[in-house]
């Protein structure tokens, strides 16, 4: 039971509906009452698209509108938007907090295949190619998904190694950008294997790592995707995400940060809310940072798309897309490649061969052996 009379109506599948305002399916929480007197009208509630779309319309706004609607002790200068829950609890046993279910560490071994059916991983290797997206996908077990005729799946392992769920996430394979129309490609493992009776209780994407690296700065982010592309541009960092603008960041959840110095990159859009939010980790992290740099160097059109730190990194073409392009302008550079036996490697690795020095990927020669 929620602790506030009105709150958003928990998450079941088939819960959410078309939002009122973009008119995207499935993307609408409803509010509720959880003494189950005032039933309010579909238009209350609140868009999954808070950048896009942002419609958020609370009970306060609708007794604001429809005061013969409220509550006897409804107060219109209340500065909650929720009122308490008056039910006594006196002579009641306080219920004990419901165990995170959890899913077979089998099944996410069986979704890592099958990668020529994932658009993300074909798009990360067309940005950093083959090698370093097998090794990103393995750093962070991201599975493989037979829905949507393919689809990525974030594993969500807790910091003790138990899979507390999945977000199975459509992308389109060509930009790697989240599909979103006509339908959110979103759903969770847990529902599509119809895992009866499951209590999702979230963790960071990526969370088990700090197991591995006790010392490791870590940094924050919204999107599990992004998180993936920092592990490759910012290695020494570990990268975990929320999940969302407000995902999994609530104080439970938070405490696997403990002692951990903690750096937050929120998307553009996102830094007045995280701003706040800090208030959760001052009293967990050791050091907590917010880092502005994106918002620095934002122009109006990157707000308008709300932009990550992901997608700056990305604005500047990567050794293997500059190849891909050269290849595709003329087929006789693969031959090239193929004939001398040669990848592309880290600059400091690298010598420059035959009349290539002006390119801004380096090749080596391949280990025999």
């Amino acid at each position: 039971m929620s602790d506030f009379r009105f709150h958003l109506q928990k998450y079941k599948h088939g819960s959410k509906i078309t939002c009122p305002e973009c008119k995207r399916k499935r993307c609408f929480t409803r509010y509720v009452d959880e003494e189950g007197i005032i039933e309010f009208p579909d238009t209350v509630g609140r868009c999954d698209h808070e950048h896009s779309c942002g419609y958020h319309y609370t009970p306060k706004d609708y007794f604001h509108d429809y005061p013969d609607k409220a509550p006897k002790d409804w107060k219109d200068d209340n500065t909650h938007i929720y009122n308490k829950v008056t039910k006594s609890t006196i002579g009641k046993e306080k219920p004990k907090p419901m165990e995170p279910s959890l899913i077979p560490y089998e099944i996410v071994q069986k979704s890592i295949a099958r990668f020529d059916m994932n658009p993300l991983h074909a798009y990360l290797c067309s940005i950093f190619g083959k090698e370093e997206t097998k090794r990103l996908f393995q750093l962070y077990f991201v599975g493989t998904g037979h829905k949507w005729g393919g689809c990525t799946v974030f594993w969500q392992i807790d910091f003790n190694g138990n899979v507390r769920g999945g977000k199975l996430m459509g992308y389109n394979r060509e930009t790697g950008h989240r599909i979103k129309k006509p339908t959110s490609q979103v759903t969770w493992a847990h529902s599509e294997l119809k895992l009866q009776d499951f209590h999702l209780v979230q963790c960071l994407f990526g969370e088990y790592q700090l197991r591995q690296r006790p010392t490791a700065i870590v940094a924050l982010v919204e999107s599990e995707k992004t998180a993936l592309i920092m592990a490759h541009f910012m290695p020494d960092f570990v990268w975990l995400a929320t999940g969302g603008m407000d995902g999994c960041f609530n104080e439970k959840t938070m405490q696997v940060l403990r002692g951990r110095t903690v750096v937050l990159f929120p998307d553009l859009g996102g830094w007045d809310k995280w701003q706040k939010k800090t208030q959760v980790l001052k009293f967990i992290c050791k050091r907590v940072i917010m880092s502005d740099v994106i918002e620095q160097q934002a122009a109006d059109e990157h707000r308008e798309a709300g932009l990550d730190i992901a997608d700056f990194f990305l604005m500047k073409a990567t050794s293997h897309e500059i190849l891909a392009d050269m290849i595709r302008r003329n087929s006789a550079v693969q031959s090239l490649v193929d004939k001398l036996g040669l990848e592309i490697c880290d600059e400091e690795e690298s010598h420059y061969v035959g009349n290539l020095p002006n390119l801004r990927w380096k090749l080596i020669q391949r280990k025999k052996g």
